[in-house]
């Protein structure tokens, strides 16, 4: 039996992992308390327990899985605001390697990491995990420390697997509206208010972007195939389906049936990004893959949860709500 955490379960990816483990009748482990991510020392103790609760639990069963699906940072953070990510990453590695419960059982980590980010700077047509990573921004570069401090704590343990998964843009129900990020879920909810869309980038800027289920259910799906032998395995996660800035506004026009307003202006963030990105992953290319969602079906979905969260939270406006 396997028993896998996720780190960050409360998240858009995190509680996606959580359903995709569920689906394959993997054990999950969750804390009494759930992490204050705002107090240092005291989510110090709080992982410490963590650690030591989900020892005893693998301790009984055959492999035990991490998924690291956590963090407030986006393309726009500084260093300053990154750093305690990064510690504290570091500090469950540590915690991690003092519990001889968990270093007796074979055990694998994936961890969540951003493809777009870390290839910002690529010129490459099409990125492959044989792509030189080019980081243009302290997020991209902490993303790439943390996966340093990963690679060694696998070689420190030979019998560890490591999963870096560098996925592409993620969109779905469920995105937290105080972060600074999601295209797609910007413009339902701008659509649904009646509020004008701000772009930053040309409308012929391609992206890629995944389905949060589809991206759970490949990174879960890659780590069960990487666990089977120690060391660290790099994929990039991707629907492999560039698209462009244009054809995301004509599926919204489409789905709302209303043109979107929509307001066109540069900013300090638009050189942070490549203009135009397209992922192909080569490795562990026989990794099940769940079937993939249209970006139309995707948007639809999104529309619909977004649509009822703004009845929810408006009831005495539900009248506004675009049907």
């Amino acid at each position: 039996m396997t028993i896998a955490w996720v780190i960050g379960g409360g998240g858009l990816l995190g509680s996606a992992l959580q359903n995709a483990l569920r689906r394959h009748g993997t054990a999950l482990f969750v804390p009494e308390m759930p992490f204050d991510w705002g107090d240092g020392p005291l989510l110090n103790e709080q992982m410490a327990a963590a650690v030591q609760a989900f020892a005893e639990q693998a301790s009984g069963t055959g492999q035990w899985q991490i998924y690291w699906a956590a963090g407030v940072g986006v393309m726009s953070s500084a260093d300053a605001a990154l750093a305690p990510e990064t510690q504290t990453l570091g500090r469950l590695l540590q915690l991690l390697a003092a519990a001889p419960q968990l270093m007796a059982v074979p055990g694998a980590i994936a961890f969540a990491s951003s493809a777009g980010a870390i290839y910002a700077g690529a010129r490459a047509a099409i990125i492959t995990e044989q792509t030189a990573p080019a980081p243009t921004t302290a997020y991209a570069r902490q993303k790439l420390k943390q996966e340093a401090l990963l690679a060694d704590f696998a070689l420190a343990h030979p019998c560890l697997s490591v999963l870096n998964a560098r996925i592409s843009t993620v969109y779905g129900p469920g995105q937290a509206a105080g972060k600074q990020q999601g295209l797609l879920t910007h413009i339902a909810r701008r659509i649904l208010r009646n509020q004008p869309i701000q772009i930053y980038v040309p409308y012929d800027t391609i992206r890629d972007y995944i389905a949060v289920d589809d991206a759970a259910g490949a990174m879960v799906g890659a780590l069960a195939l990487a666990g089977r032998q120690p060391g660290v395995c790099t994929k990039i996660i991707a629907s492999e389906h560039p698209t462009t800035i244009a054809e995301i506004i004509a599926v919204f026009r489409r789905i709302a049936r209303r043109a979107p307003l929509v307001v066109t202006s540069a900013s300090k963030l638009s050189n942070l990004y490549a203009r135009r990105v397209q992922f192909r992953s080569v490795v562990l290319t026989n990794a099940a893959r769940p079937m993939a969602t249209s970006l139309a079906v995707g948007i639809a979905r999104l529309m619909v949860a977004e649509r009822a969260a703004f009845v929810r939270s408006s009831p005495k406006c539900a009248a506004c709500a675009i049907v």
